[in-house]
């Protein structure tokens, strides 16, 4: 039976290894689907710190007996990178909650549990090993049973606190993403992760309480199932990134003349820009749009403090401006799809309207709306 679980455990291990490469190869070669960069290096950590560190620190102290020293050594290290891989999960939903926006105080209590963790290790009795073997180190352990660490009151207690704390805080960023969210689809596969997610932890924390080297073994094979869905996610639905963390403000349409042709407001957000504000970048937008004729002098993005403003101009003679809580490849495309829509709908109205002195009978534009929705419908 022992020899049973040590293979599975290798096996286990192999398996999410190549999972998670596979994973990161494609978060690498496919960036622009997530939207965000800093969501790219987000996701790409968590892979790589909960797999190609924590879990190899955890198998090796398991399954390769030093000396007690290294052992200790690599145990105590899985704990502090276990530490960082729930401080870099927290940081992902909070994203996802409200972009850049890091709720002090959790992560504050964090910092300070995180803290008093590495502070316990200095103690020389926060963590002890026992090993039931008479060979002489280094040696390979076949039966995982012979092998424990257990931890003094004061260290067990900080490892419990902060996980069961991470625990509420998962479950209630879940619940306010889920209330926030436009389509309650996407965050059906993020309550999924929050509820697999229970397991290890609630397994690490049986095995501090109880000291049953079983526990330790269902911690990991429990994080690693949870892995493999994230991975799945990754790869198979990396717009649930976007989707959450991106919001979209106006859509407007405007002729190089600087006059108004449509214009598309999405849902009301806490950031949106206030009408003083709107209104002198309406100013400076029309004045820039007056003057983009050479494509190299054309400005493409403007930025304010709460909002990002794309242009994107056309040969024909209009721009089309999207101001979004912030900017990236994705709703870029999505802009390049919609002008070419705009242009083919409208191609005869639009070359009529190429001489500036030429009335502009902007009602003539009023199906734009449809494009609108069709080309944005995952931001409605």
């Amino acid at each position: 039976m022992a020899i049973v679980i040590l293979i599975t455990v290798i096996i286990g291990y192999i398996f999410t290894l190549c999972a998670s490469t596979y994973t990161l190869i494609f978060i690498f070669k496919h960036q622009v689907k997530y939207g965000i960069k800093f969501t790219v290096i987000l996701n790409f950590l968590a892979i790589f710190n909960a797999v190609f560190i924590y879990s190899t620190l955890y198998l090796f102290s398991l399954v390769i007996f030093f000396t007690e020293t290294i052992n200790l050594f690599l145990w105590k290290l899985s704990l502090i990178f276990g530490f960082i891989e729930l401080l870099i999960m927290s940081l992902i939903y909070a994203f996802l909650k409200e972009f850049k926006k890091i709720p002090y105080f959790p992560f504050l209590f964090f910092t300070i549990l995180f803290g008093l963790l590495i502070g316990s290790f200095f103690s020389p009795e926060s963590v002890r090993i026992f090993i039931n073997s008479s060979n002489s180190p280094p040696f390979f352990i076949t039966d995982l049973s012979i092998i424990n660490y257990s931890f003094n009151i004061v260290t067990g207690l900080i490892i419990g606190i902060f996980q069961c704390s991470f625990l509420i805080y998962y479950f209630l960023l879940s619940w306010i993403i889920y209330l926030r969210a436009r389509n309650k689809e996407f965050i059906k596969s993020l309550f999924i992760i929050t509820i697999i997610f229970v397991f290890p932890i609630l397994m690490y924390i049986f095995y501090i309480v109880f000291q049953v080297s079983i526990f330790r073994e269902l911690h990991i094979f429990t994080l690693w199932i949870t892995i493999f869905y994230i991975c799945y996610l990754f790869v198979n639905k990396p717009s649930m990134f976007s989707e959450l963390t991106n919001k979209i403000f106006y859509v407007n349409i405007y002729h190089k003349s600087g006059i108004l042709l449509y214009s598309y407001k999405f849902s009301i957000s806490n950031n949106e820009l206030d009408s003083t504000i709107w209104g002198n970048i309406l100013i400076g937008i029309n004045h820039i749009l007056s003057e983009f004729v050479d494509p190299k002098d054309q400005i493409d993005v403007l930025q304010t403090e709460n909002s990002d403003i794309i242009v994107n101009y056309d040969e024909v003679g209009f721009a089309v401006v999207l101001i979004t809580n912030h900017k990236n490849a994705i709703l870029k495309k999505l802009m390049e799809n919609f002008a070419v829509e705009f242009k083919t709908k409208y191609k005869k109205e639009l070359i009529e309207i190429q001489d500036l002195n030429k009335l502009i009978n902007v009602s003539e534009f009023k199906e734009t709306k449809d494009i609108v929705e069709k080309t944005f419908q995952m931001y409605l």
